[in-house]
């Protein structure tokens, strides 16, 4: 009898997980048409140039564009303090590590080195020396003297707080692995632990925080379709610089939709499947043009629809938001040859092999920002003194670039966590990684 009661019980739980299991799936798939519909309506309503409409698109991008700003430094930093904190002093943190650098410098070489490719193919022409001359008008002065020992420099904090109030994701990193490390390696006191306990409290906070903003992100969907459609119809993003354009958005596209899936089926997994359980993290990557922005979409997606170990989503993303820039090492190789070319400096194969590694060092060092990579290419230019003129003509062209870049970074950043995930399943321990909280998302 008592046999009979617990299969009935059984049978009871698993109809229950059933219905549980189909009923997030069909939310998922609602969810889906209702950001492709908002996708749609908002770019045709955008290419309608009303202004009063745009006007209103323009304030709601900002709105989401600010919300996502204020989630994701505190998200970076608590990820990577709460998984520091509990695998620091165990194996699992360079085995972890290891992969993921690994991965992160295969695909950014890659990215560069098509980059290069189709620089060398394509061969973008130089432009006319008024036409330089009058972009340095749209080039800060101030960004103009920056060198790329400033660069680093910004990154080493003077106090605590200043990192966290300017968005400075690289300092932000710094100090959240210097404390996730220093929780590792302490003894393991009350102290430490109530401390800890508060830490993940705030963490779960900001996981509930997240769902909220993922129920009402088709809004702004909406508005960010219809600000880069109208950005389109004027003519915006639209300009001369044909095959320098050509180059470094055909680059991000191969990358994109060859090599990072031939890197996951290499490693076994099934490229379509990753992408449309990360594909929420790209959509929004692609109109916030932030990775930093993303990351809390990134974690969610990761855990609750890739299935990855918390250790590895909490561990890895964070870190490739800083680190793992296809997008940006193809766009800083790219634009270093075209404006050295435009100014006379010779371009031999040993320079451009050379500037290829410079391009990828550069990328890891990049912050996650929107046009980080704009104002470090500038960096890298002014320190050589080359013509900073041309990068005031290629900016009202960076918008579109942005905003691919920044998606095949995220897309990069998704396939690295699956290849890690992959590669480390069944190995890991789970203790310690309570899932729950984003599993609600």
């Amino acid at each position: 009898m008592a046999d009979l009661e617990n299969k009935e019980s059984t049978q009871v739980k698993e109809t229950a997980a059933e219905a549980i299991r189909n009923s997030r799936g069909q939310g998922k798939l609602r969810q889906f048409v209702l950001w492709m519909a908002a996708l749609v309506i908002g770019a045709v309503l955008g290419w309608l140039h009303i202004p009063a409409l745009n006007e209103l698109f323009d304030f709601i991008a900002a709105v989401f564009t600010r919300l996502f700003q204020f989630i994701a430094i505190p998200t970076v930093s608590l990820a990577v303090i709460t998984t520091l904190s509990m695998l620091g002093a165990k194996k699992n943190t360079g085995r972890i590590f290891g992969h993921a650098v690994v991965y992160t410098l295969l695909t950014t070489i890659a990215a560069a080195a098509i980059g290069l490719g189709l620089f060398l193919w394509i061969a973008p022409g130089n432009l006319p020396l008024d036409v330089i001359g009058a972009g340095a008008t749209q080039v800060p002065e101030k960004l103009g003297k920056l060198s790329y020992y400033d660069h680093f420099l910004s990154i080493i904090p003077n106090n605590i707080l200043q990192p966290y109030l300017t968005a400075n994701v690289l300092s932000v990193m710094l100090i959240s692995a210097s404390v996730g490390l220093a929780f590792a390696f302490m003894p393991k006191t009350e102290n430490r632990e109530a401390v800890l306990k508060v830490l993940f409290g705030f963490q779960e906070l900001l996981f509930t925080l997240i769902r909220g903003l993922l129920y009402v992100l088709p809004i702004g969907i909406l508005a960010f379709a219809a600000q880069l459609s109208a950005q389109i119809e004027a003519g915006v993003i639209v300009g001369a610089l044909g095959k320098y354009t050509a180059v470094v958005i055909g680059g991000n596209l191969i990358q994109f939709f060859i090599v990072l899936p031939l890197f996951l089926l290499a490693r076994g997994l099934n490229p379509i499947t990753v992408f449309k359980k990360m594909s929420p993290a790209v959509a929004v990557a692609l109109f916030t043009k932030s990775s930093a922005a993303t990351l809390p979409v990134t974690l969610a997606s990761a855990e609750t629809n890739l299935k990855a170990h918390p250790a590895v989503a909490r561990f890895v993303l964070p870190i490739c938001t800083t680190i793992n820039m296809n997008g940006c090492a193809a766009f800083i190789l790219v634009t270093s040859l075209f404006v050295m070319q435009n100014a006379g400096i010779e371009l031999t194969m040993g320079t451009m092999i050379a500037w290829l590694f410079i391009a990828v060092l550069a990328a890891v060092g990049n912050a996650g920002v929107p046009m980080g990579c704009y104002f470090l290419t500038l960096s890298l230019m002014s320190s050589i003194g080359a013509p900073i003129g041309l990068m005031g003509v290629i900016l009202p062209i960076y918008t579109i670039i942005d905003m691919i870049e920044t998606a095949e970074n995220v897309w990069s950043d998704a396939s690295v966590c699956a290849m890690v995930d992959h590669d480390l399943e069944g190995t890991l321990d789970d203790e310690n990684f309570d899932d729950t909280s984003m599993q609600a998302i």
